[in-house]
């Protein structure tokens, strides 16, 4: 009888979420020392954290493993798996500001730790004050905790164990990228309250920076240091990142236009009922159908039929058809850098079947 395959994937997941639980765990203060309701939210937030999908840990542990020559059989590294679930840590901690940004008490389909905190659907009808109250309580909790791992990661990071040079390029990659992070939200936001002209190029650079830094590049850079790879290996994975990133997101603009509520499990409508500044949205500004959207582009009394008509104007003036051609322009300039990073011999081709794997489990993706 053959030995049962190893499901590769499904093990390393395994071992990143137990990391990370394990890292929360150790932190979960006592509820003598701050009292039962910020031991709830601590618990809480370590539940929704390791409840993810873990696309960036497991990138970058793939990618390790490819630089590092090891076999699929070989258990990664503690010190990998250690920075990779502090990479998904600090994703946990960018979310929460996001929500809280956002006003989101859903993620996915399923309540988000705001949504938990106030009560979805349990608060009576008619206390309005109440539940004012609640809502406060719910994202000033999640603000505070979003703060609170964001530094608890940066900490990890900094004593991760690394020698000195590799320790310098790791905590210089991460200022890099909540830097990057920061300025791409505080870009977005800008778009969406009408402080920043909503042209093309500023939303694909807020897009980059928002989420193709953290997403992406931080997790294939931070494979090439840990590898002790070369700088110019990390500066092409950085480059491959960054074009991944961009399309993940662009996919994400299209999945919540156009994309199946039951497939993505967002509100199919959000993002035109709260005027999102996408670039579906750039280029319809610039066709003939934007009157037309723009008399309810942003209503947030947005309704069902309201928002597939809508959906019928962008893909009649071609802004559906538009950025799905970015979306394969940027897979396709990815592939060409990876193929170029293996044909010069700057990376081993099993490094980069970390990246081919990725761009597989992204095209043509539906949630």
């Amino acid at each position: 009888m053959s030995a049962p395959v190893l499901d590769v994937t499904a093990d390393v997941r395994a071992r990143v979420s137990q990391t990370l639980r394990r890292q929360l765990a150790e932190r979960t203060p006592s509820e003598h020392a701050y009292g039962p309701e910020f031991t709830r939210l601590w618990q809480l937030a370590a539940e929704h954290a390791a409840g993810g999908k873990l696309l960036r840990p497991l990138l970058l542990v793939e990618t390790h493993a490819g630089l590092a020559q090891r076999g699929a059989e070989d258990a990664p590294d503690p010190g990998v798996l250690q920075v990779a679930a502090l990479v998904e840590q600090l994703h946990f901690a960018f979310l929460l500001h996001d929500d809280v940004i956002d006003g989101d008490l859903r993620r996915r389909g399923t309540a988000n730790l705001i949504g938990v905190l106030s009560g979805i659907g349990s608060a009576a009808a008619g206390h309005v004050d109440e539940r004012g109250r609640e809502l406060h309580w719910a994202r000033s909790s999640a603000l505070l905790m979003g703060d609170l791992l964001l530094s608890s990661a940066l900490l990890g990071f900094a004593r991760a164990d690394l020698p000195a040079g590799a320790r310098t390029r790791l905590l210089a990659l991460v200022d890099h990228t909540v830097t990057e992070t920061v300025a791409g939200e505080h870009g977005d936001v800008g778009l969406a309250d009408g402080m920043i002209p909503p042209d093309l190029p500023a939303i694909l650079a807020t897009t980059a920076r928002k989420t193709a830094t953290y997403s992406f590049e931080l997790p294939l850079r931070c494979a090439a240091i840990l590898s002790g790879a070369s700088k110019a290996t990390e500066t092409t994975l950085g480059a491959i990142g960054r074009r991944v990133g961009l399309a993940y997101q662009l996919q994400d603009d299209l999945l919540s236009a156009f994309g199946e509520h039951s497939e993505h499990g967002k509100d199919p409508f959000s993002d035109l009922r709260e005027g999102k500044q996408t670039a579906i949205i750039a280029f319809a500004r610039m066709t003939s159908a934007w009157p037309r959207i723009a008399t309810r582009f942003g209503a947030p009394d947005l309704g069902p039929d309201e928002g597939g008509e809508m959906r019928e104007l962008l893909r009649e003036c071609g802004a559906e058809r538009f950025v799905r051609r970015l979306v394969d322009e940027e897979f396709a300039a990815a592939t060409a850098m990876a193929t170029e990073a293996e044909r010069s011999g700057r990376m081993p081709g099993a490094a980069l079947d970390a990246v081919r794997t990725l761009l597989a489990r992204l095209e043509g993706r539906r949630s």
